[in-house]
């Protein structure tokens, strides 16, 4: 079953990457003639076939070849340059632009996003899917590293009850301890000597409660088919967040009659690339050395602030009414995940 579903994946990660790089090639070819289109037969007027868009000369050489490579993932003579900085800064006005017609200024949404999955399935086969940093330590570390962590919570406990002893306040150390234990359970899961999750497993779907079970009693193997195999079906985080966004404007008759599904398609994909470049970067970051509570702050404000200048500028929207719509998507975002993650797990994927 784990086979079959990786192969769909592959395959409609494959046919929409070919699709979005070439999406004509080889479609109405006619015999080349003198002056006509190379491609699909047309008289040509100027430098390029007003019919197809093909160049009037192609070129034959190595150099040319590697300008294909560069403008079929990139998209670049311009479009990748004009488009970043406004997803980066103004992702709202760069989503109103290309809903409102300017297409050829900007790499699509569908292609941007594509690009990404790109780079993830390159970036986690150069670093070996080691992303946690506990996949390659060995029984004696684990229990070195759990052994420091009881520790750790032992000392907050002393601290803990001698303030208290003092008649002292010692919320700041209980949370500590909250955190310390939570660091503890993650190292504990990520090493196969804890469980996901306790007890019975019974959600009323057979294969989900098959795929959870299997994780529950693997979370190594979980953490690593995760790193290495969800990138793949990244592409359902689309329709599975098109109808909670939908729903954000519902209320409105004037949003519905302006806004169409296919508005919220291009906000959902470009959204999705900007958060998945997003990823890439601290994962590098990460990889290089750099890491701690600077990094770690920013990469969680990134990327409400960025939702919330995206709805401003997208749908036109006040301050308030853009803030209560981010903060209703940043918890559909969790939800969303949780969909994503249980249809991987039904399929096998994660199991």
């Amino acid at each position: 079953m784990t086979d079959g579903a990786d192969g769909i994946g592959e395959v409609v990660t494959g046919g929409l990457i070919a699709r979005a790089v070439e999406p004509k090639a080889g479609e109405n070819r006619a015999e080349a003639r003198a002056g006509a289109c190379l491609n699909c037969g047309t008289a040509l007027v100027g430098r390029h076939c007003h019919e197809c868009g093909q160049a009037a000369h192609v070129h034959r050489s190595v150099s040319a070849w590697w300008h294909d490579v560069a403008h079929s993932v990139l998209h670049f003579e311009g479009k990748i340059w004009r488009t970043l900085p406004l997803l980066a800064w103004r992702p709202g006005e760069l989503t109103r632009r290309f809903i409102e017609g300017e297409r050829a200024r900007f790499v699509s949404p569908m292609a941007l996003f594509l690009f990404t999955v790109f780079l993830m399935f390159a970036l986690f086969s150069m670093l070996g899917a080691n992303l946690v940093g506990l996949d390659q330590l060995n029984d004696a570390e684990v229990a070195t590293e759990l052994r420091r962590a009881d520790q750790r919570i032992a000392r907050l406990e002393t601290e803990r009850r001698q303030r208290l002893s003092r008649g002292g306040n010692a919320a700041q150390i209980e949370e500590a301890i909250r955190d310390a234990r939570a660091e503890r359970r993650v190292v504990a899961i990520a090493s196969g000597t804890d469980r996901v999750f306790s007890g019975d497993i019974d959600t009323g779907w057979a294969r989900l409660d098959k795929g959870l079970k299997k994780a529950n009693e693997n979370p190594q193997l979980l953490s690593y088919k995760l790193q290495t195999s969800a990138y793949k079906y990244s592409w359902a985080l689309i329709p599975i967040s098109l109808p909670f966004l939908w729903l954000l404007f519902l209320h409105r008759r004037r949003y519905r009659e302006r806004y169409r599904a296919y508005d919220h398609l291009v906000f959902i994909t470009y959204s999705i690339g900007f958060m998945s470049m997003l990823l890439i970067a601290f994962v590098l970051l990460r990889a290089i050395g750099i890491e701690g509570g600077l990094i770690n702050f920013a990469f969680l404000l990134v990327p409400p602030v960025h939702i919330y200048r995206q709805l401003r500028g997208a749908y036109a929207l006040s301050r308030l009414s853009a803030a209560w719509r981010t903060l209703v998507l940043i918890v559909v975002a969790g939800m969303t995940m949780l969909l994503f993650a249980a249809l991987l797990l039904a399929l096998g994927v994660l199991a």
